[in-house]
This record gives structure tokens, C-alpha cells and sequence, in this order.
């Protein structure tokens, strides 16, 4: 990369910065990251932690950097769990839903004033989840057909893990959608949304942010259509060969988060 481009990186204020694949692989950290973090800190970036991933509470997020050796405050996290509950109470404040996803999720809806409800809910929710059986996609599908609204976390098939990929809430939604001729709306990344969102969170103009993220089909197309600068690293799931079958490029290209900082 020209010295140039990385000036420009490193100039941008508002850094939103996508997890896996970008901080960490499952439980093990990225080479540079640590280095990379405390240059944000040090420098007064603002920054956001954005994932796709709808499992983890913030608090979670935070212990699970602590471990890995990474201290940041629960605020600089921002998931698709979160972005779910703000669209879900914007839409209808104070509903109810059928969630099937982790504690991540269940929280975030608790939190805007939401109720479970397996009876008459007014959504559908479906987010990652390891409690996934035939017995709640059957009560999904007919909540769907009596009226609930779906809605899924994020538009992701798959998620990476650190023994290979494991499915995510598109593939896990799809039963429900293919048995109800329904079809579901994402609201985490690409959807603008969620980039908006972030945006917010950090007081930042979008002419002086960056989304720093692995996957071209949610983060880089994030970037693009919300008119983000877009750099993609290749410590996730895409190489090169990947990234030139895309349609659309990314504006910069690193090899992981740590070159920004590695004079």
C-alpha cells in the first residue's frame, strides 16, 4: 500500500471496526491488534466495534477482549442485536416478540421495552443460536402465518469459527421463510441502518470515517452504499482471489489491522 493511503487511514477520525475475522479468530487474537487499539486510545480515535453477530451482550463483548488481553469500555460495542431492538421499538414501541437467539438478543429487546410472547407476538425475531430445534421453527412458522412480522438480526449465511464456518441467522431464518412464503427483513449490516447507527455513535460525518471489516458481501457493501470509506484486511475469511470476483472494490486493502499502526 502507498504511504499516501495509509496517511489517509490514519487520518480519519471515526474508525467502525467489524470483530471477526478483524480483531479475533473464535478465541484467539489477531497479530497487531493490541497495538492497534491502544493507537486508537492513544490518538483519541473514535471507534466502534461493530458486529454482525447477535449472540454476545456488550458486557460480554468487553470480557471476552479482556481475555484476550484488550481493555475497552461496553459503549464502543455495537451489534446487530442492539441495531434489531432500535429498529423493532421504532416500529412498534413496546411489542412483543418469538425470539429464537441467545442472550445477546434477548437482552437488547428486554432493554427497549420489549415482552416474549410465544402466543400472539407481533415479531418473529431469529438471531444466532445454539438452542435451534424443529420444535421452535414449527411455532415460528405458524406465529408467521397468523399475522407476527419476521425479522432477522443480520442477512449473514455463515460466521467464522475457529475450526472452519458455522451457519448464521440467513440459513437458520430460511426454513421459516421457505414454509411461510414470508420473507424476513435483516437489519444489521449491509443494511444502512445499521451504518447510520454507528455513524451516530460515534459523532462522526461519514466524509471523515473509515469501516474497517473482512467480508465483502457485508461490510465492504456496507461502506460503499452508506458512502463510507471501505478497507478491507485479509485476516478473515477474504483473500484476494475472493475480493476480485465482487462487483465492487474496496478502497484500501491490508493484510490486518496492524499495519495501520506499523511505521
Amino acid at each position: 500500500m502507498k504511504q499516501d493511503d495509509m496517511s489517509l487511514i490514519r487520518s480519519k477520525n471515526g474508525f467502525i471496526i467489524d470483530m471477526d475475522g478483524v480483531l479475533y479468530h473464535g478465541n484467539k487474537l489477531l497479530p497487531g491488534v493490541k497495538e492497534f487499539v491502544e493507537w486508537l486510545q492513544n490518538e483519541k480515535k473514535k471507534f466502534v466495534f461493530l458486529t454482525n453477530s447477535s449472540e454476545r451482550t456488550p458486557k460480554e463483548l468487553k470480557e471476552k477482549l479482556h481475555r484476550l488481553g484488550i481493555d475497552v469500555d461496553t459503549t464502543v460495542f455495537y451489534t446487530s442485536a442492539l441495531a434489531t431492538a432500535m429498529f423493532l421499538a421504532s416500529q412498534k414501541p413496546r411489542g412483543s416478540a418469538f425470539i429464537i437467539g441467545e442472550a445477546g438478543l434477548i437482552n437488547a429487546l428486554y432493554n427497549v421495552g420489549y415482552t416474549m410472547n410465544n402466543v400472539d407476538p407481533d415479531f418473529v425475531v431469529m438471531g444466532e443460536t445454539r438452542t435451534y430445534s424443529y420444535e421452535k421453527i414449527e411455532q415460528a412458522v405458524n406465529l408467521v402465518l397468523n399475522g407476527a412480522k419476521l425479522v432477522g438480526a443480520n442477512p449473514d449465511l455463515t460466521g467464522p469459527i475457529e475450526n472452519g464456518i458455522a451457519p448464521a441467522t440467513k440459513s437458520l431464518i430460511a426454513p421459516i421463510e421457505l414454509s411461510t412464503g414470508r420473507n424476513a427483513y435483516f437489519v444489521g449490516k449491509p443494511n444502512p441502518l445499521m451504518m447510520r447507527n454507528a455513524l451516530k455513535k460515534i459523532n462522526c460525518k461519514r466524509e471523515e470515517s473509515i469501516i474497517i471489516g473482512d467480508r465483502m458481501d457485508t461490510d465492504m457493501v456496507a461502506g460503499i452504499e452508506s458512502e463510507i470509506d471501505t478497507c478491507l484486511v485479509l485476516s478473515g475469511i477474504t483473500n484476494r482471489k475472493i475480493m476480485v470476483e465482487f462487483a465492487y472494490q474496496p478502497k484500501f486493502v491490508l493484510d490486518g489491522v496492524g499495519d495501520i499502526v506499523r511505521i
